[in-house]
C-alpha cells in the first residue's frame, strides 16, 4: 500500500467514525466551498437507480426541479456511471444497486443504516466505486424509502426551497451555485414513529377551494400534501372525511400515497379503512352491531380487501354513526367483541397474523370512558390517546406501566368543532402550550404516533410546521428556545432580515388568540369597567395589526403573498374583530345611558363588519392573484351556539335618539373666544350664493366659502355666531383666512358687525403686490378689526363676504387675554 493509498483509507476511516453533526448545521453553501454540485451554466448529475422505490425517483424529480427553481440550472439524472466524473448518488440501502454497491466496498457506514428506521445520511466521498471514473461524489443514502426522501427533501430546503413554496407561495431564494460541504450529516431516527395531519371540519373552505381547484379531494390535491408532510418529515395522514371517501373519491389516491411513502389511516371513529361517507355510499341498515353486525362485517372486509396491499395503519373499534357515541346499549362486552372481529377480518384478508398489520383504537370522548372502566384490546393494537380537542391532554400512561408492543398514540387539536364552540377560523395556537402538552405526552412514554386535527390546513402552517418538527425530536426543545424555532422558521419563509420581527408578531397574536378564541369573542369577554381591560386588549391587538403591516411594506414584493398569509392577514383580521366586538360594547354601554355617542360606536361595528368581508376579499381575490379562493369561507361572526351560524351576521347595535341641536353659544373665558367657522349658530343663503363647508381644510377643523365661487354675494349671504361676553368696550376681532390672493386685483372684502350695528367693510389683501412673507410661511392669512361690546351677555356676530373666493376658518375675539399661539386659541365651549 502506497502512501497516498494509506492516508486516503486513513482519512476514509476518520470520516465514518466521527460523530456525525445533525443536519440542522447547514451543510450546503453558496460560496463554492466543498463539493461544487452546481455552478452558473453546468451542474453535475444525479446518479441513481431504476429500480429504487418510485416515492423516492418522484423526491429526486422534485429535487431537479427545485435546482432548477434556485439556480436556474436543471442537473440531469443518470442511471450509469460510464463518463461521469462527479455527481450526486441518491437511493435508499434497500432497492439502490449503487447505494448497496458503497456499503460493499466501504465506502459509507453500513452500521449507520442497516437496521435503522427513516434515516438518511449525506456526505461526500473520494472515488466512490473501484474501476469507476468517477473522483468525488455526494451521497445521500436513506436506511428506506423514506430515509433517502427526507435526506433528498433536506437537501432541497438549505438550497432555499421551503416546504411551504406551495402552500403558502414562499419564493424559492437563488443562487448562482450549490456546493456541499464536506462531513456526514444526518437528522438521526425521529423519535416517534408515525407522525401526521388530520385533514378535518374540510368544509366550506378547504373543501370549496380543493373543489375550484382540482375538482375534489383527489390525487391531484393529495400530491401536493403528500409533498408537504414529507418536505416536513412527516409520515402520516387521516384526509379529508366530512363529505369525503378517500380510497373511494379516486382509485388513484391510496396508490399515491403508498408510492410517495405515506401512511395513511383512517379517523378516530371510521374502522377497517373505510370512510363514514363510504358507508353512507353503500351501507345498508343500521350503523348498529347488535342488529347489522353480518352487514357490517361484510362491509369492513371489503374495506381491509382495498388497502390490503398499501402502507397503512387500520383504526378498530366502533362509534357512533356520524362521531358519535354508541347507544346507551352498548357494552364493553360488545365493543370488545366487535375489535376480535374486526382483527378476524384482517387476518383473514390479509393471510397474516392480525398483530403484523399495525391498528390503532382511539380513546376519544366516551371510549376512554369504556378504557377506564377496564375494555381492553390486544397487545399489538397501538393505543390512540387524545387531548379534550382543545389541546390540554385527558389521559397518559402511567409511568410504571407495563409497555405495551402496539405503543401509544396522541390526537391533538389546533382545530375543533364542537362545545363550547368551534374553532375553525384561523390559528389559535400557542406553540408554548403546544410544547409543554406535547412534551408532557413524549416523556409519558407516548411515542408511537402523534396526528393533529389542522382543520383546511390552511392557516396552520406555523403549528404544524412546529408539531412535525417536534415529533422528530422533542428533546431539541425546551422553554428557552421555542421562540428561536418561529426566528427560524419565519428565516425560512420571509429571509433573515424579517425574521425576528415576524416572530415576533407570530408569537403574539397567537397568545392573544389563545386568550379567546375569535369565535368565542365577544362584546363582553372582557371587561369596560375594570382595570381599562376592554380598551387595553383592543389597543395591543391594533398596535400589533399597525406593526404586522409595516413589515409587510418593508419586505421584497416576493415575500408579501407568504407573509400576507402567514402573519398580516391574520392578525389584520382578528384586531378588526377586536375593534368590533369593542364598539358593541361601548355601544350598549352608552344606549343603556341614553348617550348618543353610541350612534358613533354603532357606526364603527358597522365599519368593522364590512372591513371583515374586505379583508376576506383581499385574501380570495388579490392576494397571490386569487390562488387561495374559498380558504377564508368559514364563518366566524355571528355565533350563538357552539355551532357555527350558516352566514355571517352582525352584531346587535343599539340607537339612541338624538334631541335636536341647540345652536353653540361660544362664552369669554380667560379674556377670550375662539370659533371653528363651521359651528355657526344660523346661515342664510344668497339668490345666487350659497355657503359649503369643506372638511378637514386649514390648520384646525375646516374651512367655509361661498358657491359658485363666479357668483358675487349679495347682502343676504352671511353666517353668525352667538357668544356671550363678559367684558364691555372695544374687542380686537380676528378673522383666521385661507391665504386666497387679490386675484380680482382690488382685493376681496368682508363685512363684520355685532349686533347688526356699526358694520365695518375690511379689505384684507388689496394691497398684495406679490412679496412673499409670513402668508406663504404660516399658510394663513390674519385679518383684525376693533368691534364694540355695549353690554355683558349674548350678543350676535355677523360675517357677511362680500367677494366671491373668501375661505374663512376661525374667528377669534380678544378682550385682552388672547394668547399667542401658531394653531390659535382652542375652540371656546
Amino acid at each position: 500500500m502506497n502512501i497516498k493509498t494509506f492516508l486516503c483509507s486513513l482519512f476514509l476511516g476518520l470520516l465514518l467514525t466521527c460523530k456525525p453533526v445533525i443536519a440542522a448545521d447547514t451543510f450546503v453553501s453558496t460560496n463554492e466551498q466543498g463539493f461544487l454540485w452546481i455552478q452558473p451554466d453546468k451542474a453535475y448529475p444525479i446518479l441513481t437507480d431504476k429500480n429504487e422505490y418510485k416515492g423516492v425517483l418522484r423526491a429526486i424529480n422534485n429535487l431537479q426541479t427545485d435546482a432548477q427553481k434556485v439556480t436556474g440550472v436543471r442537473p440531469e439524472i443518470k442511471y450509469a456511471c460510464e463518463g461521469l466524473t462527479k455527481c450526486i448518488i441518491i437511493g435508499s440501502i434497500e432497492e439502490n444497486a449503487w447505494i448497496k454497491e458503497l456499503i460493499s466496498q466501504g465506502a459509507i457506514d453500513a452500521n449507520a443504516l442497516k437496521g435503522k428506521r427513516e434515516k438518511y445520511i449525506i456526505q461526500t466521498v473520494k472515488s466512490p466505486f473501484k474501476d469507476s471514473s468517477i473522483e468525488e461524489a455526494v451521497v445521500i443514502a436513506g436506511s428506506d424509502k423514506r430515509g433517502a426522501i427526507y435526506g433528498i427533501y433536506e437537501l432541497s430546503s438549505q438550497m432555499g426551497v421551503s416546504p411551504w413554496y406551495y402552500w403558502a407561495d414562499v419564493p424559492v431564494a437563488k443562487h448562482k451555485s450549490i456546493s456541499i460541504l464536506p462531513g456526514v450529516y444526518t437528522d438521526g431516527e425521529p423519535a416517534v414513529e408515525l407522525r401526521g395531519i388530520f385533514l378535518n371540519d374540510e368544509w366550506p373552505s378547504l373543501g370549496n377551494w380543493a373543489q375550484e381547484t382540482f375538482g375534489g379531494f383527489n390525487s391531484r390535491f393529495y400530491e401536493t400534501v403528500f409533498e408537504l408532510v414529507l418536505r416536513l418529515k412527516g409520515n402520516f395522514m387521516w384526509p379529508a372525511m366530512w363529505n369525503s371517501a378517500f380510497y373511494d373519491d379516486d382509485a388513484q389516491n391510496g396508490i399515491l400515497a403508498d408510492e410517495m411513502g405515506i401512511v395513511m389511516g383512517t379517523s378516530h371513529h371510521e374502522p377497517m379503512g373505510l370512510a363514514q361517507q363510504d358507508w353512507k355510499r353503500r351501507g345498508t341498515g343500521a350503523w348498529d352491531y347488535t342488529k347489522n353486525g353480518a352487514v357490517l362485517r361484510d362491509f369492513w372486509t371489503k374495506g381491509m380487501e382495498r388497502c390490503k396491499d398499501w402502507e397503512k395503519i387500520i383504526t378498530v373499534g366502533m362509534r357512533g354513526d356520524g362521531d358519535e357515541p354508541m347507544s346507551e346499549n352498548a357494552n364493553i362486552s360488545l365493543l370488545q367483541n366487535i375489535v376480535k372481529d374486526q382483527r378476524k377480518i384482517i387476518t383473514k384478508v390479509t393471510g397474516k397474523k392480525a398483530s403484523e398489520t399495525p391498528q390503532v383504537w382511539a380513546l376519544y370522548k366516551e371510549v376512554q370512558d369504556y378504557y377506564d372502566k377496564g375494555m381492553r384490546v390486544p397487545d399489538d393494537v397501538t393505543l390512540l390517546l387524545c387531548d379534550d380537542n382543545w389541546g390540554n391532554v385527558r389521559k397518559l400512561p402511567s409511568l410504571s406501566a407495563k409497555p405495551r408492543k402496539g405503543g401509544y398514540g396522541m390526537y391533538y387539536h389546533f382545530d375543533y368543532v364542537g362545545g363550547p364552540r368551534n374553532s375553525k377560523w384561523v390559528n389559535i395556537s400557542q406553540v408554548q402550550r403546544v410544547w409543554e402538552q406535547m412534551n408532557l405526552t413524549y416523556e409519558y412514554g407516548v411515542k408511537k404516533l402523534w396526528i393533529v386535527n389542522v382543520g383546511d390546513l390552511k392557516p396552520m402552517e406555523y403549528p404544524i410546521t412546529f408539531f412535525l418538527d417536534m415529533a422528530w425530536n422533542p428533546k431539541r426543545f425546551n422553554e428557552n428556545n421555542l421562540l428561536q424555532h418561529t426566528i427560524d422558521f419565519c428565516k425560512q419563509q420571509f429571509g433573515p432580515e424579517y425574521a425576528q420581527e415576524a416572530a415576533r408578531l407570530i408569537n403574539t397574536y397567537t397568545k392573544y388568540n389563545r386568550r379567546v378564541t375569535p369565535e368565542t369573542l365577544d362584546e363582553n369577554t372582557y371587561s369596560l369597567e375594570n382595570y381599562n381591560e376592554w380598551q387595553r386588549v383592543k389597543d395591543d391587538y391594533v398596535a400589533l395589526s399597525l406593526d404586522a403591516l409595516k413589515l409587510y411594506y418593508l419586505m421584497p414584493e416576493a415575500c408579501r403573498d407568504a407573509y400576507d398569509q402567514l402573519v398580516l392577514f391574520p392578525i389584520q383580521a382578528c384586531a378588526n374583530l377586536y375593534e368590533m366586538y369593542y364598539a358593541v360594547a361601548k355601544n350598549h354601554q352608552l344606549a343603556a345611558q341614553g348617550n348618543p355617542e353610541a350612534n358613533e360606536w354603532a357606526q364603527k361595528v358597522k365599519e368593522c363588519y364590512e372591513r371583515d368581508s374586505i379583508l376576506t376579499y383581499q385574501y380570495h381575490h388579490v392576494m397571490s392573484s386569487g390562488k387561495w379562493n374559498h380558504i377564508m369561507d368559514q364563518t366566524h361572526i355571528g355565533y350563538k351556539i357552539w355551532q357555527q351560524p350558516e352566514h355571517q351576521v352582525m352584531p346587535a347595535v343599539k340607537e339612541v335618539a338624538v334631541p335636536a341641536k341647540k345652536p353653540a353659544v361660544f362664552t369669554e373665558k380667560d379674556g377670550a373666544i375662539s370659533i371653528e367657522a363651521e359651528h355657526y349658530a344660523r346661515r342664510s343663503e344668497g339668490e345666487k350664493a350659497r355657503w359649503i363647508v369643506i372638511p378637514d381644510m386649514g390648520h384646525t377643523l375646516s374651512a367655509i366659502t361661498t358657491m359658485p365661487c363666479t357668483e358675487q354675494p349679495d347682502e343676504n349671504l352671511y353666517v353668525e355666531y352667538d357668544v356671550d361676553v363678559a367684558t364691555v368696550g372695544e374687542a380686537k376681532v380676528i378673522i383666521r383666512l385661507s391665504p386666497t390672493l387679490n386675484f380680482n386685483d382690488k382685493g376681496l372684502r368682508y363685512a363684520i358687525s355685532i349686533d347688526g350695528e356699526d358694520e365695518k367693510v375690511i379689505n384684507f389683501n388689496g394691497h398684495y403686490n406679490g412679496e412673499l412673507g409670513l402668508w406663504q410661511k404660516d399658510h394663513m392669512i390674519n385679518s383684525s378689526t376693533t368691534c364694540n361690546f355695549k353690554q355683558a351677555g349674548r350678543h350676535k356676530l355677523r360675517f357677511r363676504p362680500l367677494d366671491p373666493g373668501i375661505v374663512l376658518q376661525k374667528i377669534m375675539i380678544d378682550f385682552g387675554g388672547l394668547k399667542p399661539s401658531y394653531l390659535g386659541a382652542p375652540e371656546s365651549k
